[in-house]
C-alpha cells in the first residue's frame, strides 16, 4: 500500500511539474513539494500554502528579471555602492550617492556627471547607479563614448542610423563612460550631441569625464557644438567631483609597502640580498630598483600633489 501511495504521489508531482512548464511557473514546479511538506508539518491552511508558493514564484521571477536587466546593460563589471570605499574619495558624499541610487533623477530626467582624474572611482560609481536602476526594473545601457560613436558611424554606413538611434532612445538610463579620453571627429561629436540632445528633459543620462568642462574643446573642436552639448549636459545636472588623487595608484603603493615590510620583518634575508656596500652592516637589505622612482627618490615621492583645477562649470564661448 505504501509503495502504491508513493508511486501515486510521484505521478502527481510529475504532472504538476509538466503543467508548471506549460504555465511558465518554474519556481512553483520546484517548490510545490517542499512547501507542501512544510505546510503539513506546520498545519498551515490551504490558502497559506498557496500564498507561500506564489510568493516564492514572484520572488524568483523578480530576481531573474533583475539579473536579465543587469546582463542587458552590458556593464563591464557589476559593482555597487556598498563596495565603494568612500574613505578613499573624501570629495564624494555617500548621502548624495544614496539619494541618487533611489532613482529620483530618472523620474525627473536629470543628468548625472562624474568628473575626476583616472583611478578616482568614476566608473565604479557610474556602474553602481546602473545596478541600482536595474534593480528598480529600469532598462539601462552602459557604453563608452568611443564605442557609442563607432556604433553610430557604422550604422550610418549601413543605412541603419535611424533604427539604432531609436533603440538607444528606448532605454530609461544610458551611461556613457570615458567622455574626454579620446578626441572625437566632427561626425562623432555630432552623433554624441544627437543622442544626448534627444534625451534632454525626457530620459536620464549618466556620464564620466576626466576633463573640466572648460577643456572639452580638446575633444570636441567645434566650439559651437561643444557649447550646445554642455548646455544640455549641465542643465539640472548632478555634478559630482571625484578628485584627482588616483585610488588605484595609492593602492599599488600600499601593497608594495606592505610587501616590502613583510620581507624586512618576517622573511629571511637571502645571502644575495645582503648589502655589500662599504660601511653597511651585515644583514642590511638592498632596495630593489622597483622601490625607487626614475628620479632616484622613494616610491612615495612619486605621488603628485593635487593641483588646483579651473572652475569645472565654466563653459567655453
Amino acid at each position: 500500500m505504501s509503495a502504491r501511495s508513493d508511486a501515486s504521489a510521484n505521478l502527481r508531482q510529475s504532472v504538476i511539474r509538466q503543467q508548471c512548464v506549460v504555465l511558465h511557473l518554474p519556481t512553483v514546479g520546484s517548490q510545490c513539494v517542499p512547501l507542501a511538506e512544510q505546510a503539513e508539518r506546520e498545519r498551515q491552511p490551504y490558502l497559506g500554502y498557496l500564498e507561500a508558493l506564489f510568493a516564492a514564484e514572484l520572488e524568483d521571477r523578480e530576481r531573474r528579471a533583475i539579473d536579465r536587466r543587469i546582463k542587458e546593460a552590458h556593464l563591464p563589471r557589476v559593482k555597487t555602492l556598498d563596495e565603494f570605499d568612500f574613505r578613499q574619495a573624501p570629495t564624494v558624499s555617500p548621502t548624495r550617492l544614496s539619494e541618487l541610487a533611489e532613482g529620483g533623477y530618472i523620474e525627473r530626467a536629470e543628468p548625472v556627471v562624474f568628473i575626476g582624474d583616472s583611478g578616482t572611482g568614476k566608473t565604479h560609481l557610474l556602474t553602481a547607479l546602473c545596478v541600482a536602476a536595474c534593480r528598480q526594473r529600469r532598462r539601462v545601457r552602459f557604453t563608452t563614448a568611443a564605442a557609442l560613436v563607432n556604433e553610430l558611424v557604422e550604422a550610418r554606413q549601413q543605412l541603419q542610423l535611424r533604427r539604432v538611434l531609436a533603440r538607444w532612445a528606448r532605454y530609461d538610463v544610458i551611461a556613457i563612460d570615458e567622455v574626454g579620453y579620446v578626441p572625437l571627429a566632427e561626425l562623432g561629436a555630432e552623433f554624441l550631441f544627437q543622442v544626448i540632445s534627444d534625451r534632454a528633459e525626457h530620459a536620464a543620462v549618466l556620464l564620466t569625464t576626466n576633463l573640466p568642462f572648460s577643456e572639452w574643446t580638446q575633444v570636441i573642436p567645434n566650439a559651437r557644438l561643444c557649447k550646445a552639448l554642455l548646455d544640455r549636459i549641465t542643465d539640472r545636472a548632478h555634478i559630482i567631483e571625484t578628485g584627482s588623487d588616483s585610488y588605484r595608484f595609492r593602492r599599488t603603493l600600499e601593497l608594495r609597502g606592505r610587501h616590502s615590510r613583510s620581507k624586512a620583518t618576517n622573511g629571511v634575508i637571502p645571502e644575495s640580498a645582503q648589502s655589500t656596500e662599504k660601511g653597511s652592516p651585515p644583514g642590511t637589505p638592498v632596495l630593489k630598483r622597483d622601490d625607487y622612482d626614475d628620479n632616484g627618490g622613494s616610491a612615495a615621492s612619486a605621488v603628485i600633489p593635487t593641483a588646483n583645477k579651473e572652475d569645472l562649470l565654466s563653459i567655453p564661448d
